[in-house]
């Protein structure tokens, strides 16, 4: 199994910006921990960044096919882009929207993920930590999709 690991604008700063918003942890260490808890569990990972929506979409589409699962922080994004939640919509693949603030603590303006309707889960305001919980997340959807195949399979095996 394989899942894409996307962060949105401003994220490379991570570290540097707002510390009381964000912690100090750096994005390299937060991909750090992640790759860890994915080898753990036998989860091929991919880390990607960009500050360009475009870029984002672009990412988002080429994981059809190649991934099984999509952690998002859109970051900025998140209340703006109709164009993300769109991709996420189209590639049909697990998604899990992931931020590092809680983003229902902050601006009146950020209360509203556009992306959130799109995605299996949500996990918002638990710092660094939340990427580790979204692994955990995707980990549990991936139990239930194997599920699923093997009670389908089960199934058709018994009608033969």
């Amino acid at each position: 199994m394989k899942v894409v690991v996307i962060h949105g604008p401003n994220m490379n700063m991570l570290g540097l910006r707002d510390q009381n918003i964000y912690g100090p942890m750096k994005l390299e260490e937060i991909n750090a921990q992640l790759k860890a808890v994915a080898e753990q569990n036998k989860i091929e990972v991919e880390f990607y960044q960009s500050n360009l929506e475009g870029e984002i979409v672009d990412k988002i589409q080429e994981c059809l096919g190649d991934a099984d699962g999509i952690i998002i922080n859109p970051a900025a994004y998140t209340h703006t882009s109709i164009a993300i939640r769109d991709a996420i919509s189209a590639v049909q693949l697990p998604t899990i929207e992931v931020h590092v603030s809680n983003i229902y603590r902050r601006e009146e303006f950020r209360e509203k993920s556009l992306i959130a309707p799109v995605c299996q889960g949500q996990v918002s305001g638990f710092g660094p930590f939340g990427y580790h919980l979204g692994m955990i997340g995707m980990l549990q959807i991936f139990s239930e999709i194997k599920a699923m195949q093997e009670q389908q399979k089960a199934q058709e095996q018994s009608k033969k």
